[in-house]
């Protein structure tokens, strides 16, 4: 069935439910032939179906109901009183329209009975001017639904274009009548007799079709959350039970459970037509006010979503629409200068992918300048030069979501005020999406929404961690890893008092559930760690086991705890004890796992984001603190054992003699301020009565560096990982799956020889 059709389909529900109010109220109206109300919401019903009628192009239909709506707008005005043969001809009206649409529900099209008789009969009742059009409706207005409103809207633009384009001396055609393909043909009987009273059938559609309060069925949800809830409790006891007759009730039992949880679900989900119903007219008004030409295309509109997710989503969504009109898109003279067509065009798609919604919002028109975006993130003080210069293309196009910024040149009612793109960020993430952004300078600009389908029942993991259990919903879960004692001293590593883990080659901080929450600490010989993902970037939350993976149901927090970031709400576990879900999001933000600003990406991936064709040999040797140092070996000439009895001392420093000249030595990890007061390791694994010496060289000049136990010499990038914290450090590395500071060398060496480095200096 096509999208005309199920329009059509729309129309007919609301039709018929229409038509047996009108019935109550035409008999309350012969009681009281002057009530406004009656024949204000009466007038406005017919109006209503005479409208659509005519944008389907159901002409018959829309004839018919054209003269009943001139008479009862002049009932509705006082010109006329109800009275006479007005009540039956009015009547005879309603059951002449009940019966054609039961005709378009059956065949599909509209049938041609000859209603001729009946709008005589109401003209003739018209008084004196049986052609005079409708005036505009008064008295208090009729709610109506989405669909209605479209119509009349449509129709009205219909109607205006139609009569724009006929002949001066023909009436206006019709558009051609709708089609709609039905289900199954009616009877021949059903066909010929057509329903000629209100106690009439009222077609197929109407009966299989019922609206339901959107109270009743959160209720409805949550009884069978509480269902889902007992349910779990029974398959708890059910473990290792051997009743053969309580085991297969309890099978039963799960599986009627999750057939009614499944249907349950069905009816809160509705289509993201619902949303971009309006969209349409925000991109006509929009465009107009910016004097741009602007074409909106949607695909996906049946995708379906849980009504609260809908509800979320709206004002992000409006948001991201504006965006791109306003920002995207350019104007029509500059799109054609750039051989683009005048007309600018904005798609919107949805689609289901691995479990989840997935919405593009794509332009095509200049995309994003990151030159500008950068330029004013640097204006407003989000990001410093030398840190926009280490940012990848990604990164700078991510500056938009900053809070505060905007490349708006003054405040309009539209935009400028940095509010935007970081509240839409921050709402998506909050229902447990995320937002990413696909930029072609010059050629448009996607934005790639993922939510989840719903957020009353959700699959999560169930772990521990200080005696209490946790839900972590598995939409953030990445993979499970478990580390015993011996790989718990090797992988663990300590980067400025900060505990980090290398998984196939990302540097990941690593979070104690514990020491967040201030549970208590279970010492343990092994590692359960739970890889996860929030805003992009993943960390691993150590928590003391794993008990199951199973579906719960979300319950909001009481008030009093909302506050609290790290919990995103709670749910009763199957012993009726209650276990409080993870906000992942909050915790590594609370861990400080995650950057929270531009400032702090740049130092935490600047070395992820280059290219790693640029790989030099380095020498990787022992710290006196059991940690890994590396020196570039470009800036290395020889590697020497020395002897330590070798050593002199002249002018409070120590030399030896080496090749024909004096070689001053520096003790590196002297020269170096040390992160512990005692090293653990203070010969460095250097055999007893030796030094191990890195001979560096400028010019004629050389000097030995003392290092500790040299372990190899490798090719690796040297894009820096995580920035230094100690002077004579350039940063940090990944080495062999360890973590490995790079000295600096010049600084170091120039720092203490003040003139090493001056010597090839041009006079």
């Amino acid at each position: 069935m096509g999208e005309n059709d199920e329009l059509i389909k729309e129309f007919l529900v609301e039709s018929y439910e229409n038509l047996d109010r009108l019935d109550r109220e035409f008999m309350a109206l012969e009681k009281d032939p002057t009530n406004r109300d009656y024949l204000s919401s009466i007038f406005r019903t017919i109006h209503t179906i005479k409208g659509t009628s005519g944008f389907f192009g159901f002409e018959r239909l829309q004839a018919l109901t054209h003269v009943g709506e001139n008479l009862l707008s002049k009932l509705r005005d006082g010109k006329l009183v109800l009275s006479g043969d007005m009540p039956n001809a009015l009547l005879a009206m309603v059951d002449a329209v009940r019966g054609m649409l039961g005709g378009i529900e059956s065949t599909g099209v509209e049938e041609a009975t000859d209603h001729t008789p009946l709008i005589a009969r109401l003209s003739a009742l018209l008084d004196e001017n049986p052609s005079e059009a409708p005036t505009a409706s008064g008295g208090p207005e009729r709610q109506v639904g989405p669909l209605t409103a479209m119509f009349e809207a449509a129709n009205a633009k219909t109607r205006a274009e139609h009569e724009a384009k006929a002949p001066a001396t023909t009436a206006p055609a019709a558009p051609p009548a709708a089609k709609i393909v039905p289900k199954e043909p009616a009877p021949k009987e059903h066909q010929d007799a057509r329903p000629t009273a209100a106690e009439g059938q009222a077609g197929a559609l109407a009966d299989t079709t019922i609206r339901v309060d959107v109270g009743l069925l959160d209720r409805l949800m949550n009884l069978v959350g509480e269902l889902v809830l007992a349910r779990n409790q029974i398959l708890q006891l059910s473990t290792g039970n051997t009743d053969q007759t309580f085991i297969r009730t309890t099978q039963r039992l799960n599986l009627l459970t999750t057939e009614l949880q499944e249907g349950v679900m069905k009816t809160r989900m509705q289509p993201i037509g619902n949303v971009w119903g309006k969209f349409p007219r925000v991109v006509r008004d929009l465009s107009g006010s910016c004097g741009k030409q602007v074409r909106i295309e949607m695909t996906g509109k049946d995708t379906e979503l849980d009504k609260t997710l809908i509800e979320a989503i709206k004002d992000p969504l409006t948001h991201i629409v504006r965006n791109s009109i306003d920002h995207g898109i350019e104007m029509p003279e500059k799109r054609v200068a750039a051989g683009k067509p005048a007309e600018g065009l904005l798609s919107l798609k949805a689609f289901h992918e691995g479990g989840q919604v997935v919405i593009e919002i794509s332009d095509d028109g200049g995309g994003i300048n990151t030159k500008r975006v950068v330029d004013k993130a640097v204006e407003k003080a989000l990001i410093t030069r030398e840190q926009a210069a280490k940012m990848s293309e990604r990164e700078m196009v991510n500056l938009i979501f900053a809070p505060g910024f905007s490349t708006a040149e003054k405040v309009t009612n539209i935009s400028g005020r940095g509010v935007g793109m970081d509240v839409v960020k921050t709402n998506i993430e909050r229902i447990g999406g995320n937002v990413d952004i696909h930029n072609r300078l010059g050629l448009g600009t996607t934005l790639r929404i993922k939510i989840p389908l719903t957020l009353a029942i959700i699959p999560a993991l169930i772990v521990t961690s200080g005696g209490e259990r946790f839900a972590i919903p598995q939409v953030s879960l990445i993979e499970l890893l478990r580390l015993d004692a011996q790989h718990m001293k090797e992988e663990i590593e300590n980067v400025y008092g900060a505990p980090v883990y290398r998984l196939r080659g990302h540097l990941l901080p690593v979070v104690y559930l514990n020491r967040e929450l201030g549970l208590a600490d279970t010492a343990t010989n092994a590692m359960t760690m739970v890889v996860l993902q929030a805003e992009e970037r993943r960390f691993c939350l150590v928590v003391d086991g794993v008990q199951d993976a199973e579906e719960i149901v979300v319950k909001p927090l009481a008030k009093i705890l909302k506050p609290l970031s790290v919990y995103a709400g709670a749910t009763i576990m199957g012993d009726g004890r209650v276990a409080l879900i993870l906000d992942v999001l909050g915790i590594a933000k609370r861990a400080h796992a995650v950057a929270k600003s531009a400032e702090r990406q740049v130092q935490e991936v600047a070395g992820t984001e280059q290219t790693k064709s640029n790989q030099q040999a380095i020498l990787v040797f022992q710290s006196p603190d059991d940690g890994r140092m590396a020196i570039p070996v470009s800036k290395i000439s020889r590697l020497e054992e020395i002897e330590v009895s070798r050593i002199e001392r002249t002018g409070g420093a120590e030399v030896v003699q080496y090749r024909g000249v004096i070689l001053p030595l520096l003790r590196i990890f002297d020269l170096l301020a040390e992160r512990r007061k005692e090293p653990r390791n203070p010969d460095c694994g250097v055999p007893e009565g030796t030094l191990q010496v890195v001979i560096h060289t400028f010019g004629d000049r050389r000097v030995g560096l003392v290092v500790g136990r040299i372990l190899d010499t490798v090719e690796h990038s040297l894009a820096i990982e995580r920035a230094a914290s100690r002077q004579g450090i350039v940063g940090c590395l990944v080495v062999q799956d360890r973590i490995t500071e790079l000295l600096d060398v010049e600084k170091v060496v120039g720092g203490t020889i003040t003139d090493f480095y001056q010597q090839l200096q041009p006079a």
